[in-house]
């Protein structure tokens, strides 16, 4: 029996939505010190909706298909919607993760709500920082979420 489900080695080894987005309306890079796994996410926005994503990952093939399934999740759903994609619908839309390998969801989770951050911030969208929580709001006080190009 394998460790990884047929999902998870699909979206890894057939990844969806990679690569940069140069137009983007909104990017976003988190990171986990302790596995080094780097994950950026582009969103396009129009209207409320994420019209188009795309992701570039560094890390290991959970972070990877992780951040592939975030990305097919997203893509079409209001902006709004997307802010509530949780790691667990994530990790169950891969047909599960090992355990050891869930904060690669976490990842994924965290980088949609930093792309939708970051758009908010450039159109000067108002929001609740509450709902971004420590991760993304406070990335400029921890070094568990340092952008290297921050």
């Amino acid at each position: 029996m394998s460790l990884y489900s047929d999902k998870v080695m699909d979206h890894f080894q057939h990844p969806r939505n990679v690569g940069k987005m140069e137009d983007a309306d909104g990017i976003g890079e988190v990171g986990n010190a302790v596995c080094g796994d780097i994950m950026r996410m582009y969103i396009k926005v129009r209207d409320g909706i994420i019209t188009d994503v795309s992701f570039i990952t560094f890390g290991c093939g959970s972070a990877i298909a992780s951040s592939s399934m975030a990305t097919e999740m997203i893509k079409g759903m209001p902006i709004e919607k997307a802010l509530e994609l949780s790691n667990k619908a994530v990790a169950e839309a891969l047909d599960g993760l090992p355990a050891h390998k869930l904060h690669c969801s976490v990842l994924a989770e965290e980088a949609v709500r930093a792309a939708v951050k970051d758009y908010y911030d450039k159109h000067d969208i108002a929001y609740d920082p509450a709902i971004f929580g420590c991760d993304v709001a406070c990335a400029h006080e921890h070094d568990h979420d340092a952008s290297p190009e921050a």
